[in-house]
């Protein structure tokens, strides 16, 4: 009885309290939205609800396993991976268009998504080794080659949502380890005279006869439709003005709870999933959305001062990077339904529906939680 015991407050133990209640608030209110969204008799709340107590248990399992395990197995996890990603290119299901499922038997899943993860802890698993030496041009090189890889073979699935994720969580880790600002400078000065040379020209980028190569045409008008919803206001950019009314009907307060004539009466298209902060800003309104991004912004942080306090630059980084791709969610989300980014496909976290993204966080916050009551064993004589 003692030992088990024993092991229940160990297990507790591996908590990280102050990120665990953040949590817990966040998936009160995560389940609350989606009772809104749906109803308390549809299937999906009562999935939604497992999907959270499985991406805790998750979350449990994994800030028990010390990090330098995680780390060792890095290199290993990476190319498992990138051999998934390959089984998607040559054997994958498509669906909608999309090519980004693997069926192994019993069922099917989707690889892209734990490149989420296993990018950072692999680009921090290469830094980490190579941190007893000066770093130069050439380890930025491979470890731009590493995070290309994964990046390419999720665009062709296509899935962008998810390939800039995972290259913004690479990128953060660059940045951590000590990407010169010499490269910054260039690469954010070629950026905004790219938008800019986009705005200038948006007349003939946007027609429709112009083909933008690079780009499928279902993404090309993702981003003619950010310039100018008002395009194709019944097709492609009905999302977007039906979210942007929401958001906006809400005013300062908010209808209230499971009042929002847009969700209600089935305005907002994906209210579930992609555009669940359209439900939440049309019932709690302006205050509400300031709280939630409060909420965000408190996790956020707890996850940055993990990295500040980590035992090793693997830690560091894989912490840091963890944190600043929670931030990217919520920008990238928010910016996507008030309409100042295009339509990517990228969920907020703990908010909208759906099991896999649950788990990917859950394994994030269980890593930086890991990360935080981790403590290396004392060497002999100390």
């Amino acid at each position: 009885m003692r030992l088990i015991w024993q092991g229940i407050v160990k297990a507790f133990n591996s908590f990280d309290w102050p990120l665990f209640i953040l949590l817990v608030l966040m998936a009160v209110l995560g389940l609350t939205v989606m009772h809104s969204a749906v109803g308390s008799t549809d299937w999906r709340f009562a999935e939604q609800s497992k999907h959270f107590f499985l991406a805790f248990v998750v979350m449990w399992v994994v800030a028990c396993i010390p990090p330098p395990w995680i780390m060792r197995l890095a290199p290993y996890v990476y190319i498992f991976a990138i051999v998934l990603l390959l089984g998607v290119e040559f054997l994958g299901v498509t669906s909608k268009g999309a090519t980004r499922w693997l069926d192994i038997g019993f069922m099917q899943i989707q690889p892209s998504e734990m490149l989420k993860i296993t990018v950072p802890i692999s680009l921090a698993w290469y830094f980490h080794k190579r941190q007893k030496t000066d770093l130069n041009v050439l380890d930025f090189l491979v470890a731009s080659l590493l995070l290309a890889i994964p990046f390419i073979l999720i665009v062709r699935q296509p899935d962008l949502g998810t390939a800039l994720l995972v290259l913004a969580t690479g990128f953060f880790v660059m940045y951590f380890a000590g990407l010169s600002f010499k490269i910054l400078v260039p690469a954010a000065l070629v950026l905004v005279v790219g938008l800019s040379l986009i705005l200038y020209y948006e007349d003939t980028l946007c027609a429709p006869g112009f083909d933008w190569v690079v780009l499928h045409n279902y993404q090309k008008n993702r981003v003619c439709t950010l310039l100018d919803p008002s395009l194709d206001p019944l097709g492609k950019g009905f999302h977007t003005i039906q979210s942007m009314i929401a958001v906006g009907s809400g005013g300062v307060y908010g209808k209230g709870y499971m009042l929002g004539t847009q969700s209600q009466l089935d305005f907002i298209p994906e209210r579930t999933t992609d555009f669940v902060f359209a439900v939440f800003a049309e019932e709690f309104g302006l205050y509400g959305g300031i709280m939630l991004l409060v909420l965000y912004a408190l996790i956020i942080l707890r996850g940055l001062a993990i990295a500040v306090h980590a035992k090793s630059q693997y830690s560091r980084l894989v912490a840091g990077s963890l944190a600043l791709m929670l931030f990217t969610y919520v920008f990238v989300n928010v910016g996507m339904v008030t309409g100042v980014l295009p339509v990517v496909g990228i969920p907020l976290p703990f908010m909208s529906y759906g099991g896999t993204a649950l788990l990917t966080l859950g394994v994030a916050c269980g890593m930086l939680m890991g990360i935080s009551r981790y403590r290396p064993p004392q060497k002999a004589g100390h």
